[in-house]
């Protein structure tokens, strides 16, 4: 036996690269780059670092990997990888029983993580969790209503893109719901719509949606140079005439446990992210220390690193040259440029109404990417004033984008559930 001919069975790898189909195999090529420049912009922070660093080498890695080996004849061609397998634990009936289900647990390193955590939106709470436990609602009680209205107006990408969605690219109602959510940037969100929603879109809505977001802190800046003059960037905002309300924890404690019971009551279907996060927000305020640097440190922290990973490891050939995608991710795109445009829009209409007191900048906050949205209004003010401070302001208008976006993904999820009114109305008016 010569060695070419057990070069092949060793490093599988590359057999499978020269061999596999030519549009698969410069898909892998491509995505294993890309994986690379993930890294690198994430760790020179042009690209949120800590999603985009784990998710980066998880892409890179997960396409290099492919090998001839498909234990439960999932693959029609026969390659598969050992890390997991995302027609598994994600709502389809691909395994048909326990053993399986045992088998493929045992040989994917990653699937536990996957089946036990994102198939029931556990990585989601856990997420939400430890963002509610950074979170300071104080920042949206001493201007709710200002946070609020700029919330609203960073909502409009999810608007305009459902039914954009569903008239001019052939989604279904639920469908276009769970690729809409994209638009208000809060990844946990989107992660619980699709899977509620659109389960089988699940996987290309989740990576979408999360390397989107990663670009929102590299590409927004750009988007506030265009749309608001240097002038009004660099705007210094005049202290309140009134020293503002101060908060204490108790206070905040209550309004937390009240908005969570509240949105839960009106919106049960949301309840899970609703309480994940001001239960967080709740620790944060109880003064129970062991449990907020818990929740704030170990499991937010592990939660993403292991989200990041997993989203990266989805992110193979096959999943990205499915025909759904590139709607996908035109959509996803157009969705965040729009809510930027809508946060834009209404901080400009908060200056407006202020009298200019409020700086326009902080309405890209009310795009609820906590906190980044929060950095990239102050980082653009600096650059043009460095004595304007802007932070407080937008990190409430962050925090309400948090909220309207539940709101909105709740509303959804309750009108499009199956045999909704609702739902058959759209889908003969769509046909």
């Amino acid at each position: 036996m010569s060695w070419f001919n057990v070069f092949p069975d060793i490093f599988q790898g590359i057999t499978t690269l020269v061999e596999g189909d030519l549009t698969i195999s410069i898909a892998r090529i491509c995505l294993i780059l890309l994986g690379f420049l993930m890294m690198y912009l994430g760790r020179k922070g042009v690209l949120e670092a800590l999603i985009m660093i784990p998710m980066g080498l998880g892409m890179a890695t997960i396409n290099a990997a492919v090998m001839y080996f498909d234990p439960l004849g999932l693959h029609a061609n026969g390659m598969s990888t050992l890390f997991l397998e995302a027609q598994v634990g994600a709502g389809t009936d691909v395994v048909q029983n326990a053993a399986d289900t045992i088998k493929i647990l045992g040989i994917d390193w990653l699937q536990p993580i996957y089946t036990f955590t994102f198939g029931n939106n556990l990585i989601a709470c856990l997420v939400f969790m430890g963002v509610g436990a950074l979170l300071d609602i104080g920042f949206v009680l001493a201007r709710p209503f200002v946070c609020m209205i700029l919330a609203l107006f960073a909502e409009l990408g999810t608007i305009i893109v459902f039914p954009l969605a569903m008239l001019f690219f052939g989604f279904t109602p639920q469908e276009a719901a769970a690729i809409s959510v994209v638009g208000g940037a809060d990844g946990p969100m989107v992660l619980f719509t699709s899977l509620l929603l659109a389960p089988h879109l699940f996987v290309p809505i989740a990576v979408v949606a999360y390397l989107y977001l990663g670009l929102c802190y590299g590409g927004y800046p750009y988007l506030i140079r265009i749309m608001i003059p240097k002038k009004l960037r660099a705007l210094k905002m005049p202290a309140p005439k009134k020293a503002p309300i101060v908060y204490n924890s108790m206070e905040k404690m209550a309004v937390a446990a009240v908005l969570c019971v509240v949105l839960s009551l009106l919106l049960p279907i949301a309840a899970p992210l609703v309480f994940s996060l001001f239960l967080g927000v709740v620790i944060r305020e109880s003064g129970v220390k062991a449990f907020q640097d818990l929740v704030s440190g170990p499991i937010l922290y592990t939660a993403t690193l292991f989200l990041g990973l997993t989203l990266g490891i989805l992110c193979d050939a096959g999943t990205i040259l499915d025909p759904k995608v590139l709607p996908l991710l035109l959509l996803g795109m157009l969705a965040l440029l729009l809510s930027g445009i809508g946060g834009i829009i209404g901080g400009l209409f908060m200056y407006a109404v202020s009298g200019g007191k409020i700086n326009p900048v902080v309405g890209i906050a009310g795009v609820s990417c906590v906190p980044t949205t929060a950095k990239v209004a102050q980082k653009v003010v600096s650059h043009d004033n460095p004595s304007s401070i802007v932070l407080p302001l937008a990190l409430g208008a962050c925090v309400s984008g948090v909220i309207t976006t539940a709101i909105i993904s709740g509303i959804m999820c309750s009108l499009l559930k199956e045999g909704s009114p609702v739902l058959e109305l759209l889908k003969m008016a769509s046909n």
